[in-house]
């Protein structure tokens, strides 16, 4: 009597999550982008534990101090720690990419597949209003809109989020005219399924690759719009530790101390490089034919 052997296999999205991830390590840009990203979900994590001064602490007869003695990147004007604003900043950074990228990616990806499987009036209409939003550049629209709802940071997410899905569409509709014709399409309508059932639950999931990677490459973006409000004080508020605003009241100091404003800037365009990178990766690593080279 043979004994049978039990073999298990991975889920199919498992699978296929594991040979992308093997793909971008095995490419030094993309496994640079994500080691950037892991490092910025642990600093978020694990903050007070990486973090060795409490950030918002002020200590006025320690300020403007250099990087060394106790402070790895320097004191602020009030005696701060740079390196643990910077760590807790990553909090704030990672809050905006998260909570823009929950509220584009399903918008954006919903109003371009049905944009373009419905086509005709009801495509032209969200066309020109999606022109309308890509005509003006995404920080100067997002200045419009903090400036109506007010400067914080709940209101920058929601005018960087309100500025940052017309890519998005555009991209999805795109994807979405190429499929309203395919078989699978047609046998759908012929079994009687809704316009609606067939733009979510056949073109949408056609489109989300390309999605995907659209929306990792517009973290950059989102990251250096975050930066710009928080510069010009229209972002995340005194004492939060955010990027952007560090480099704000930093650049009053910056000739004597240039710490101030070095590690913030590093810090946003190290984020915001890795984010190019690693959408650069996936963009290859759901390309067809480098699926067809595995």
């Amino acid at each position: 009597m043979s004994a049978a052997v039990e073999t298990h296999t991975l889920p199919g999205w498992l699978n296929a999550l594991k040979n992308i991830l093997l793909f971008l390590l095995r490419s030094p840009t993309s496994a640079f982008g994500l080691a950037v990203l892991a490092v910025l979900i642990l600093c978020a994590l694990f903050a007070p534990l990486i973090a060795t001064h409490d950030p918002y602490v002020q200590a006025l007869g320690n300020t403007l101090k250099p990087p060394g003695n106790g402070h790895l990147f320097g004191t602020d004007e009030l005696g701060r720690d740079i390196f643990s604003r910077l760590v807790y900043g990553a909090r704030i950074t990672l809050t905006i990419i998260f909570l823009v990228s929950i509220i584009v990616g399903p918008v954006g990806l919903l109003i371009g597949a049905s944009a373009g499987y419905l086509g005709g009036k009801f495509d032209t209409v969200l066309m020109r209003i999606t022109d309308i939003f890509l005509s003006f550049p995404s920080l100067i629209l997002s200045l419009a809109f903090v400036a109506a709802l007010g400067p914080s940071l709940n209101n920058a997410i929601i005018a960087i989020a309100l500025t940052s899905w017309p890519p998005i569409a555009r991209l999805a509709r795109a994807e979405a005219m190429t499929f309203r014709k395919a078989d699978y399409i047609a046998a759908a309508r012929l079994q009687g399924a809704s316009p609606l059932r067939i733009i979510v639950k056949s073109i949408m999931p056609m489109c989300l690759p390309s999605v995907l990677i659209r929306l990792t490459l517009n973290m950059a973006t989102v990251i250096l719009t975050a930066a710009g409000l928080g510069f010009l004080g229209l972002g995340a508020q005194p004492p939060l530790p955010e990027w952007g605003a560090m480099i704000a009241t930093g650049r009053r100091y910056m000739l004597d101390n240039w710490w101030l404003v070095t590690f913030p800037g590093l810090a946003i365009l190290t984020v915001s490089l890795s984010f190019n990178l690693l959408g650069d990766g996936l963009r290859d690593a759901l390309d067809p034919k480098q699926m067809n080279k595995r």
